[in-house]
């Protein structure tokens, strides 16, 4: 379980506390930092398996780091926590590549589950955030979906409960090239971009029209 993390956050009593609450469970804190160069420059040095950050410090808000990471190619995952719901800035965290997103009213109770999906390349978002979302912009089934073949529709739904391409393949007894090429097709389809979180993004935001 060692996983190598750096955290950052501004509010230096929820620093502590994650890190504290980390540590005690096994995970490998090898740094903090309380403002967004300094927690930057940890991940330049150090490159953890993941950066847990705030969304809002100063120097570089938590976004900007995993802009930086992202267009430097740095290895580590971002997970961002933040107070923030509006939709502008969740947009920015797919954009950037942000592997988990936390609300920080939810941040110790979520916080593993979130690092063991990250952990093994699945995003993660807080419920709270999807349902927000749904609530807000996705009240109306979204018009892409009619364009989905039955078996393309299969697969979004398995993608939307966190299941990987070979947990697919065995579902529905296909190859794994066969999952992934549906998969490129629907990214295509539903104009999505080629990340490879962006679709199971959108399933899981989309997740209650599969049913």
């Amino acid at each position: 379980m060692n996983t190598s993390i750096v955290i950052a956050d501004d509010h230096p009593l929820m620093l502590r506390g994650l890190t504290d609450f980390l540590t005690s469970k096994g995970y490998n804190i090898l740094g903090s930092a309380e403002d967004g160069n300094a927690a930057y420059n940890l991940i330049v040095k150090l490159k953890p398996q993941i950066a847990i950050l705030d969304i809002r410090m100063p120097y570089k808000t938590g976004l900007e780091i995993a802009e930086a990471c992202k267009k430097n190619d740095l290895p580590t995952k971002v997970i961002l926590i933040t107070f923030d719901k509006e939709e502008e800035v969740y947009d920015q965290a797919l954009k950037f590549g942000v592997f988990g997103y936390i609300l920080k009213e939810f941040a110790i109770e979520e916080i593993e589950n979130c690092i063991n999906q990250v952990v093994n390349g699945k995003p993660y978002f807080s419920e709270e955030i999807a349902s927000y979302l749904n609530n807000s912009t996705l009240e109306n089934k979204p018009e892409t979906l009619d364009l989905l073949t039955k078996s393309e529709l299969k697969i979004v739904k398995l993608i939307s409960e966190n299941n990987t391409s070979q947990d697919i393949a065995n579902a529905l007894s296909i190859s794994v090239r066969t999952v992934d090429k549906h998969r490129s097709n629907i990214v295509h389809k539903l104009g999505l971009d080629n990340k490879p979180t962006s679709l199971s993004i959108w399933a899981t935001l989309n997740k209650k029209f599969f049913n």
